[in-house]
């Protein structure tokens, strides 16, 4: 067993030693990472596949008739019309253990140290294979109040490991899939992450377990009961912690353009918030964005293994509570976009062990591009600024693992008013006629209506039973007058402006008392 990517080329069946042909496909068409198979049928979606002669592993992503789409890992080059793929049954996973802390792996799970001790490279090769927990190493395992004979489900803790001086309690959990009576447990003492250290019996059949479990990174693990948030996430920033408070276990975004300081801020949460356990990924990379994104990621690979924190009257490495997921420039966009969920597979590990776990993932937006890469060679049809049509499901598909929130009529309106702020008031077109020049007579009409349909909206939700998707359906004509004030040219002259803009003041005020009434 091994790293994500590993888990594939070590565990799975080889094509060379597969007989039965109707577990073979055939390469039908290439495209970058993008490859379509033929003669595919019983093929299950984000199946790991082997693509082509060098066994390059991908995963399936569509499923047409007997055809299916495959976004693979590896570098395509040499895999051409009528290569080999193998289906192999299991779904990309990744290695939740021991030696997760202080380690620095890519977007599925390799551990770019290792690699680089092996290849002498400042590239991953392809085909390369290395363990993402180090098996060489020796944990002392502590049993916990668990016996011969009794009764352990999945969750449950049945021993501990001295991990390093920040992570002096790492909790060994039996998977949340398993359960049984135990059969055997083993005695204090050193052992590797892949020994046996537990066995169970269920029906009459005996399951060995380890230190080790795989996890399907796409699949959240189990819980009994979302529980309420009471705790601040303090990150020891005046202005976060003042004017914009979190609460641990919640999801928190920082917007901005580029160069604002996001990725500043996110790096110093993660170095001083307080929270036991950081993730850190750094997920993706296209285009004109790559230098900024590697000088990001390259900063905190420098800063990370050299800053301290105070444990008592002692300092330690920050390293020593974190893990950092950091794509490389020459990776497939396709496992850009696995590497969030890598992340918070990793996150969701160390939260199941009852400790309090920040995730950064910096940013969403450069994720949100490999979906818009992925979704452009799959010729689906783009929705706003050319992102495929379910990026919000996606989107909301790894939010929704740290916690659910519902976003209010309030906050809906809120948002929708200050989109048009930000389009119909905001930008001016210093080029053309009407726009290049705007009288403050103009301007502060147009604000003032912006406000008042603002305020009207809120008032409506308020009293009656109407939702914002009923506001804005009834109101679609005054959002659209509300847009087009910017094109009132002030050549007209002052008076017919403000009368039209009055007007449609006036408008707006009849609109929602005829929709309260």
């Amino acid at each position: 067993m091994a790293g994500a990517l590993q888990n594939a080329k070590k565990d799975l069946k080889k094509i060379r030693d597969e007989d039965r042909e109707s577990q073979f496909g055939q390469v039908f068409g290439v495209s970058g990472p993008v490859v379509v198979a033929e003669n595919m049928v019983g093929a299950a979606m984000y199946e790991l596949v082997r693509v082509g002669h060098e066994e390059l592993v991908g995963e399936v992503i569509r499923i047409e008739a007997d055809k299916t789409t495959i976004q693979v890992y590896e570098e395509t080059s040499g895999v051409t019309v009528g290569d080999p793929v193998l289906r192999t049954g299991k779904p990309l996973s990744v290695e939740l253990g021991p030696g997760l802390m202080g380690n620095i792996v890519d977007g599925i799970q390799r551990p770019l140290r290792s690699i680089q001790e092996l290849s002498k490279s400042i590239y991953i090769p392809r085909g390369i294979n290395t363990d993402a927990l180090d098996r060489s190493l020796q944990w002392d395992f502590k049993p916990a109040s668990f016996k011969v004979g009794d009764h352990i489900t999945g969750g449950d803790i049945f021993g501990s490991v001295y991990e390093n001086s920040l992570v002096d309690n790492h909790k060994i959990m039996l998977s949340p899939r398993a359960l049984g009576t135990i059969t055997n447990i083993v005695e204090k003492g050193s052992y590797g992450v892949d020994d046996t250290v537990l066995e169970t019996e269920f029906e009459g059949k005996v399951t060995k377990h380890s230190m080790m479990q795989l996890w399907p990174v796409r699949a959240p693990r189990p819980v009994a009961e979302k529980l309420t948030a009471d705790f601040p996430f303090l990150t020891g920033q005046r202005i976060l912690d003042a004017l914009f408070p979190c609460v641990q276990g919640g999801t928190t975004a920082i917007p901005g353009a580029f160069g604002c300081g996001k990725t500043v801020i996110s790096q110093a949460v993660s170095k001083f918030s307080n929270s036991d356990i950081i993730i850190y990924v750094g997920c993706g990379e296209r285009g004109n964005e790559a230098s900024l994104f590697l000088l990001d990621m390259a900063e905190v690979l420098m800063e990370f293994p050299q800053l301290t924190m105070d444990v008592g009257d002692r300092q330690e490495p920050i390293m020593k509570r974190t893990t950092l997921v950091a794509n490389t420039s020459n990776m497939p966009v396709a496992a850009r976009e696995a590497s969030i969920y890598t992340g918070i597979t990793l996150s969701e590990y160390f939260r199941d062990q009852g400790t309090n776990v920040a995730m950064m993932a910096d940013s969403t937006s450069r994720w949100a591009e490999a979906l818009r890469e992925i979704s452009g060679r799959l010729a689906e049809m783009p929705a706003d600024s050319g992102y495929p049509a379910y990026l919000g499901t996606k989107l909301a598909s790894f939010y929704e693992r740290a916690g659910k929130s519902a976003l209010g009529e309030a906050d809906k309106i809120t948002l929708e008013v200050a989109r048009m702020l930000k389009d119909d008031f905001l930008q001016q077109n210093g080029m053309s006629e009407w726009d290049r020049y705007c009288p403050f007579y103009k301007t502060s009409a147009m604000l003032r209506n912006f406000i008042g349909f603002h305020d009207a909206a809120l008032k409506a939700v308020a009293q009656g039973d109407l939702t914002f998707a009923k506001i804005k359906d009834a109101t679609s004509d005054l959002m659209f007058k509300l847009s087009q004030m910017k094109f009132e040219s002030p050549s007209q002259g002052a008076e017919p402006i403000k009368q039209k803009l009055e007007q449609l003041h006036t408008e707006i005020q009849d609109k929602f008392r005829q929709l309260a009434e």
